[in-house]
């Protein structure tokens, strides 16, 4: 979608629903950071909570402060505005290092992911590890990161059959995005190694430092550093 076509929608007496575009991509993700920023900045009074997707933006309000029509409107402004700036303008984006120990035990689905691209296990690590990635957004649990894009070479598409527990710290791909669980949960993403990094701390504010729109880069560490590093919170960790 272009700026004139973004759906804003009220969602009831207390959300607002911004579908901002239909497909993922670097340009849609950049689009959403530029309006969630631009809503944090301007409507920390008005708005209770807002929740970025990969393509859309929800915003959970007090209709007792303010009606749906009229944050619809100041939405729809801050949407032409903020995608008339630079991203830079309003988020200075942070690097974060996150080491992690590929394969094995804690990246069983590393010999499938390097089957599916035709290329040795550490020609996958090497490639994983090589890019900068951008937060595109945090869930489906707590502390989730979506990251993306790694290199198409790699994008292996997601496990047809889920797994019912996958451990906290695990670094998975699914198409083009690779992400990090921040607790032990379900999920379908090709495991590729884990983070020895506490990635979710609720005694923490935030629980988890990264932000949409910050960096992220893996970097390949031995099994001694992993269990060095192990209950380290991400936040204090420095490469």
């Amino acid at each position: 979608m272009s700026s004139h076509e973004v759906r804003i929608l009220s969602s009831g007496g207390y959300l607002i629903h911004v579908d901002v575009c239909r497909d993922i991509t670097p340009e849609c993700v950049r689009s959403i950071h530029k309006l969630y920023y631009a809503l944090r900045k301007e409507l920390s009074g008005i708005v209770k909570e807002l929740v970025t997707g990969v393509t859309s933006i929800a915003l959970f309000y007090d209709p007792r402060i303010v009606s749906s029509d009229e944050l619809v409107k100041k939405v729809r402004e801050l949407w032409a505005w903020s995608q008339r700036i630079d991203l830079s303008e309003i988020h200075k984006p942070r690097s974060f290092t996150i080491p992690v120990t590929y394969g094995g035990e804690l990246g069983p689905d590393l010999p499938s992911v390097a089957s599916w691209a035709g290329l040795r296990e550490e020609e996958v690590v090497e490639l994983h590890t090589s890019r900068k990635y951008t937060c595109y957004t945090l869930g489906f649990t707590p502390g989730f990161l979506y990251l993306g894009e790694v290199d198409p070479r790699i994008a292996a598409p997601r496990l047809e059959t889920p797994r019912v527990k996958i451990p906290a710290g695990s670094v998975g791909i699914a198409g083009k995005m690779t992400g990090v669980y921040g607790l032990e949960s379900p999920g379908g993403w090709r495991l590729i190694g884990r983070t020895p990094l506490q990635m979710f701390d609720y005694r923490r504010n935030p629980p988890i430092p990264i932000a949409p729109g910050d960096i992220v880069v893996f970097r390949s560490v031995s099994m001694e550093e992993f269990n060095r590093l192990k209950g380290v919170y991400v936040g204090d960790y420095n490469a």
